[in-house]
């Protein structure tokens, strides 16, 4: 029974009741002895009468260390159905186990592929997973079963966490929901205590109140601790914590030697196993042990016995046992324990790292192939602090300061920054040779990349790229470059500094297609050498290369305004990357992909990737991608109408940059900014926020982010009276249109001088930008015959107006800018036409989510596919094919090509 705990059992074997019906997560957080372990207690119990599958794990502190080895235990009893799984998502958890061999695995695919065995074996059997003590389990695990609380909603899984407060993890910053455990209310507080302690004096009694403040293991261990005088003054001065060990040391101190002994193992050792730990205590004694003793700490309440499972009746009695302990026999008992998993190197090596008070290279050298091993399982974080404790051990100051820097490396791939820069700190000092000096300098630079330092950078960069070039390290000297080459593109330092990047990454290329080289000139050079980067693109089209090396290739074509020429290469790229589970660089593609479908009309498929790309910016923490996304999201609101939530994303977006002083970044926002306003028909705003892009000076200033908002600065100058402002803008950009043959630029170009026009010639100029091939780009082509619309009729060329404003409403109905739609038909009512209201077709009732299923699912995929494609669960996509179905008007899978085009064209 739990005492004062109603309301949380209730939301807790709620979860568990609706299992059948849908899936949910729930961190369960709060202090040490606050009652998680016993509501997960509960959770079991309400399953296992519900005939609900149960699977449960426990992180121990000394396992942190060892790759996966909470998602094993966890998963072992289900390993079975793993045949069910695609040959790759197989591959993947079998290599994370070291059950098989894989090469340069992808945790997320670990991720996915965890998702769908338990969502196999959920199929047969609903299925309650529980975790205690989160926060020891090892980060790899934390990671996957992060990925998977925020993706089971619609299976029949249950995921139940628990988390010690002051650990921080993964989750803290995702949307898996936490029941915060507050200690029990004063009433419940009295029954406890009257259940365990009922003859307590008065006294005594109010003092244990006072001290457990409400935590339900301080109401059970305190009146003990206070029944053999242990409890003094002093102790009472103590956080909560530390009393509750002292109560646990005074117990352990009343057992015999070698039952203590034996504890001491069993606190040492990364598991469970009471052979283990028999085995160890006797390594450490010299004589044979057996269960027999342990029986006086099973009677003092300390451990219990679970079959052949040792177990710590609560962590702080384990945490109590290792640190009360002698220095040498924690050593001893640490090297007890490497004898013992003499068969498995991992534990072997760690234990050997733990039972060594000086420095050994041996211990060093086994460390490091723990992180070899570890890096090839997907295991990271753990390759990082294996190397960082084989530096401690070195004995050579050059040989720890090597593993150091390996370290660093890693950590950045993982974007721990602070982990990164103190490795670098504690490196620095040995580091020799040029090569191993110049890579501190290289990881040095990506550390400092949220800060815009200008042409000095640049400098520094070029000229590392030089020295490291001539020591013979060409791959490391084209990091230099492609750094320096995208700190041109965040802030142009001048042409000379660009053409000497530009230069160095001739040299270095593998060729003239070589896609480093090209989104390097696209970088350095969108100007300059953009007729070179389109030409060279356009006759690789058809050229196969991996979706790493398209992904390039299409950020190339989006750098210089080809943006009709984008999905040529990240179409590709967009499914290799998906494919491969390399989801950093497909966030990074799909950033690209939002503007293409944005520039070249189609709004749809915007709103998905705008939305997916947020999702995994935030999962792969890459804050520079999640606020571009969601400036993207919010100037995809302003076009929908919906100025408000356009505004919050926006702002949330600035929120998420913080203080990264990137113009590029910074442009991207005031770029939604200014479209919002512009569709809200707020044109002083929408001025005063595009115009920041063409201010030198400001953060928002970007030479060819500029280029790509010509139009709507114009539409905001006509409409304020600012004119000859806008004239003097479009004079500088026609100075870059005499050198680049940008699409985007001339296309922006075209709409801008119609506009600014005087009448004279405006006439000509609105033919001559209309009778362009618009084809890819069907929004501009809207937004002309807008315009040009709205100057006949302001010229009271009333007749011929209607036409171009008709074509335009219908355009922008087809293409969902519902705030354009509406100003074409107010436009056509003061030219004496009346409009019908638009009516949504159907497609616009499904959520994103569905909506993204279902085109997929129209183009022939099955749900297995969709789900390996979107990162989710199978069930998941039928969920949501199941809701979308009635949304369209549908009863079958056949009729989805239909419905979606269809719905198009209402």
């Amino acid at each position: 029974m739990l005492f004062g705990r109603d309301r949380e059992m209730a939301q807790i074997e709620g979860l568990v009741d609706l299992v059948h019906e849908g899936g949910g997560a729930l961190v369960i957080s709060g202090v040490p002895g606050i009652g998680k372990s016993a509501l997960l207690a509960v959770a079991i119990a309400r399953a296992e009468a519900r005939d609900v599958m149960v699977s449960g794990v426990s992180g121990v502190q000394s396992e942190t260390h060892l790759p996966f080895a909470g998602l094993h235990q966890l998963l072992r009893p289900m390993l079975g159905t793993a045949d069910r799984l695609s040959a790759r998502q197989r591959e993947a958890l079998l290599g994370a186990f070291g059950m098989a061999e894989v090469s340069d695995p992808e945790p997320f695919m670990v991720a996915l592929a965890v998702l769908n065995l338990l969502g196999e074996v959920a199929a047969a059997r609903p299925l309650l997973i529980v975790v205690d003590d989160l926060q020891w389990l090892d980060r790899p695990t934390i990671e996957v079963l992060g990925f998977v609380a925020r993706r089971v909603r619609s299976d029949p899984i249950v995921l139940l966490m628990a988390l010690r407060d002051g650990y921080p993890t993964s989750l803290d910053d995702s949307d898996v929901p936490e029941l915060r455990l507050a200690g029990l209310d004063p009433a419940a507080a009295e029954a406890l205590l009257n259940a365990q302690a009922a003859d307590l004096s008065v006294g005594m009694r109010r003092r244990v109140l006072s001290e457990a403040d409400g935590n339900p293991l301080a109401l059970v261990e305190l009146p003990l601790a206070l029944d053999t005088g242990t409890a003094t003054a002093e102790a009472g001065l103590l956080p909560l914590t530390a009393r509750l060990e002292r109560a646990f040391a005074v117990r352990l101190a009343e057992l015999p030697p070698h039952t203590r002994g034996l504890l001491l193992v069993a606190a040492a050792n990364d598991g469970h196993d009471l052979a283990d730990v028999l085995a160890g205590g006797g390594m450490m004694t010299g004589t044979e042990m057996t269960a027999e003793a342990l029986a006086p700490a099973m009677d003092a309440g300390l451990v219990e016995l679970h079959g052949q499972a040792l177990r710590f009746r609560h962590p702080l009695v384990r945490s109590t046992i290792y640190q009360k302990a002698g220095r040498v026999d924690r050593l001893a008992a640490h090297a007890a324990l490497a004898r013992v998993h003499g068969r498995d190197p991992d534990r072997r090596t760690w234990h050997r790292a733990a039972a060594i008070a000086h420095r050994d290279e041996s211990v060093a050298a086994e460390l490091a192939e723990v992180a070899a091993r570890a890096r090839q399982r997907g295991a990271i974080p753990v390759a990082v602090t294996a190397l960082r404790r084989a530096a401690e051990v070195s004995e050579e100051p050059t040989a720890g300061a090597r593993r150091l820097l390996a370290a660093a490396e890693l950590a950045f791939e993982l974007g721990r920054g602070d982990q990164v820069a103190e490795l670098l700190a504690l490196a620095e000092p040995s580091v020799l040779g040029e090569l191993p000096r110049a890579r501190v300098v290289w990881l040095t630079e990506m550390l400092g990349e949220g800060r815009d330092e200008g042409p000095a950078r640049i400098r520094r960069l070029v000229t590392t790229a030089e020295e490291v070039e001539a020591a013979g390290d060409r791959e490391l000297a084209l990091g230099f470059v492609r750094a320096a080459a995208i700190r041109c593109w965040w802030s142009d330092p001048g042409w000379e500094q660009r053409r000497r990047v530009i230069a160095l990454a001739e040299r270095l290329a593998a060729g003239d297609e070589d896609p480093e080289l090209l989104v390097t000139l696209a970088t350095a050079g969108a100007v300059e050498r953009g007729a070179d980067v389109i030409e060279r693109l356009a006759k690789m089209r058809d050229t196969r290369l991996d979706g790493a090396a398209t992904r390039l290739l299409g950020i190339a074509a989006s750098t210089v305004g080809a943006f009709d020429l984008v999905g040529d290469f990240m179409d590709a790229s967009i499914a290799d990357l998906r494919a491969q589970g390399r989801l950093g660089l497909l966030t990074r593609a799909l950033s690209t992909q939002v503007w293409r479908h944005v520039f070249c009309g189609d709004w749809a498929g915007a709103l998905l990737v705008a939305e997916e790309a947020h999702r995994l910016a935030r999962e792969t923490a890459q804050v520079r991608r999640q606020a571009s996304s969601l400036g993207m999201l919010g100037l995809l609101a302003g076009l929908r109408g919906e100025e408000e939530r356009g505004l919050a994303l926006v702002a949330e977006g600035e929120r998420v940059l913080g203080t990264v002083a990137i113009s590029s970044a910074v442009a991207v926002l005031q770029h939604a900014r200014g479209m919002i306003a512009l569709c809200a028909g707020r044109y002083d705003d929408a001025f005063g926020h595009l115009w920041r892009l063409f201010e030198p000076g400001d953060a928002a200033h970007h030479q060819i982010w500029r280029q790509w908002v010509i139009s709507e600065l114009a539409e905001a100058a006509v409409a304020t009276g600012r004119r000859e402002t806008a004239r003097g803008a479009v004079a500088e950009l026609e100075q870059v249109a005499a050198r680049t043959p940008s699409p985007l630029l001339h296309l922006g170009l075209r709409h801008a001088r119609a506009l600014l026009a005087d009448d004279a010639d405006a006439e000509a100029l609105y033919l001559d930008a209309l009778s362009a091939d618009l084809s890819r780009w069907p929004t501009a082509r809207a937004r002309l015959l807008l315009a040009h619309g709205m100057w006949l009729r302001r010229r009271r060329r009333i007749q011929e107006a209607r036409a171009p404003l008709r074509a335009a409403r219908d355009a922008f109905d087809v293409l969902g800018l519902l705030a354009w739609g509406e100003r074409a038909r107010q436009e056509l009512r003061a030219a004496g036409e009346a409009s019908d209201l638009r009516v949504p077709p159907t497609a616009e009732f499904l959520t994103s989510q569905e909506l993204h299923i279902a085109r997929l699912a129209a183009d022939g995929l099955s749900n297995r596919e969709i789900a390996q494609q979107l990162y989710l669960s199978h069930r998941t996509v039928s969920t949501h094919l199941y809701r979308a179905f009635p949304k369209l008007g549908i009863t079958s899978r056949a009729q989805l090509r239909d419905a979606l085009v269809n719905t198009s064209r209402d």
